[in-house]
């Protein structure tokens, strides 16, 4: 029992439709700004490691140049003699003044500081070093340090003018190519600093640019496959239950006009009798035997195929006769019909007697709605240079709310007392098949147009 009262509270599962312009705005935006941050970063890194590499290499070459032509400095690596003060003009004395330079200092290949542009750091010997250790194996060590980075022993009382420093760790060697020693620089080069600053922020700008350009480009694509996929959704609902209209109409038509054709043909007979309220009964039950007939006409238009193959059709004689077969019901009601329609009027694409079945449809809701006493106003005029014509028609009825609006056009829905609600939507299937539209603008207490848009031949 209690399982029973879950399930029936429970109901069916109601699917959400998904929004794919939402989920792409979110997801995609996530995604292309973490890869531009990603890439953006990726590549500073790249071009400021590329930029310090080239800074070391430059003071390589100086220094080499200097070694060689300074036996002074060879010396006092092979001799190991630590030294506090170098000859002015000497080779020691040209490394402390070389441009941007903060510190330098000369290691033995103990790691030892035999010569230091800061005298208290001569003698000293510090702990593991990595790039003091690669560059006593023979490689060149350059790489960019900000003063926030983690300090080593000996950048005691390193100058902090500078935010930025490089620290570069050459090698020395002898004329036979064996390492004596390694020379360290602290180096605030500010002019590699102002170029590295700049790059970076063009990369930032460069990356979030192209990850917005990339980001509207992409919404752009997904907003239209979402409404590509929206309106092919409601297409394909219309198309099914159209189909299924047809397969009914179809089986129930056949059915229904044999019995129908009977009770019409012994009310018939009824008509023939004296008695007043047996020709009443009869006329009854042919009025609604005719009601009936139409209806089944209506649904069996769904069943038939639709001609892809169009003709040219000349629109005067189908709206011609179109009022002439109504004059009778617009003088019934009281109902004033004006045609306006050029002398000149460009044939459409279609087939003649599909589109008089739309106008006599459009036509007869359009009457049914003005009930009587109104205006019915049916224009025809050619547009966009000639290549389509807009047939308008017109009523002076009580019109549609929004919502009625949204759903007018639909399989099965209908505002008439009697009535399937089929004839709109077989119209609509009609004028799109010959690549024209449908439209309805309407409002409460302001009447209905209904504007159909067909394509010139």
């Amino acid at each position: 029992m209690a399982a029973t009262k879950r399930e029936r509270r429970a109901g069916p599962m109601v699917l959400r439709p998904f929004n794919l312009s939402r989920w792409f705005a979110l997801i995609g935006l996530l995604s292309i700004a973490s890869i531009s941050a990603i890439a953006g970063y990726l590549i500073s890194e790249f071009v400021t490691e590329r930029m310090v590499r080239q800074e070391g290499q430059l003071t390589l070459e100086m220094v080499e140049n200097l070694v060689l032509t300074e036996k002074s400095m060879r010396a006092l690596l092979v001799e190991g003699i630590p030294a506090s003060e170098d000859e002015p003009g000497g080779a020691f004395a040209h490394l402390a003044r070389m441009p941007g330079v903060l510190r330098s200092n000369l290691y033995d290949t103990s790691r030892r500081i035999l010569w230091s542009s800061d005298a208290d750091l001569i003698g000293q010997q510090f702990g593991a070093n990595e790039e003091l250790d690669e560059a006593l194996s023979g490689k060149l060590v350059a790489h960019g340090k900000h003063h926030e980075a983690k300090e080593k022993a000996e950048h005691l009382h390193l100058a902090r003018a500078a935010n930025f420093f490089v620290e570069i760790y050459l090698p020395v060697h002898d004329t036979d190519g064996k390492v004596l020693g390694a020379i360290e620089f602290y180096k605030n080069p500010v002019a590699l600093f102002n170029a590295l600053q700049y790059l970076n922020r063009s990369i930032a700008v460069g990356a979030t640019l192209a990850g917005l350009f990339l980001f509207v480009t992409l919404f752009g694509v997904a907003r239209r496959a979402d409404l590509l996929i929206s309106e092919q959704q409601g297409r394909l609902v219309d198309a099914e239950t159209l189909a299924v209209v047809g397969e009914m109409s179809s089986a129930i038509a056949h059915g229904i006009r044999n019995p129908l054709a009977s009770i019409r043909s012994s009310a018939e007979l009824i008509l023939v009798t004296d008695e007043a309220t047996g020709r009443e009964a009869a006329a009854d039950i042919i009025s609604e035997s005719d009601r009936l007939e139409a209806w089944v006409r209506e649904l069996l238009s769904y069943s038939r195929p639709l001609e892809e193959k169009a003709a040219a059709v000349s629109l005067g004689p189908i709206l011609s006769r179109c009022v002439d077969e109504f004059g009778r019901e617009l003088h019934r009601r009281r109902i004033t019909a004006s045609l306006q329609m050029p002398e000149q009027i460009p044939e459409v694409r279609g087939d003649p007697l599909l589109l008089a079945q739309v106008l006599h449809s459009v036509v007869a809701n359009a009457i049914e709605a003005i009930q009587a006493d109104g205006k019915l106003q049916i224009g025809c005029e050619s547009q966009r240079g000639g290549r389509q014509v807009v047939l308008a028609v017109r009523d002076s009825g009580p019109g549609m709310t929004a919502e009625q609006l949204q759903r007018a056009g639909k399989p099965f829905y209908t505002t008439k007392t009697q009535g399937l609600g089929v004839g709109l939507a077989l119209a609509r299937r009609i004028v799109e098949r010959y690549g024209g539209m449908l439209e309805i603008d309407s409002a409460p207490g302001q009447g209905t147009a209904v504007r159909l848009v067909l394509a010139c031949a």
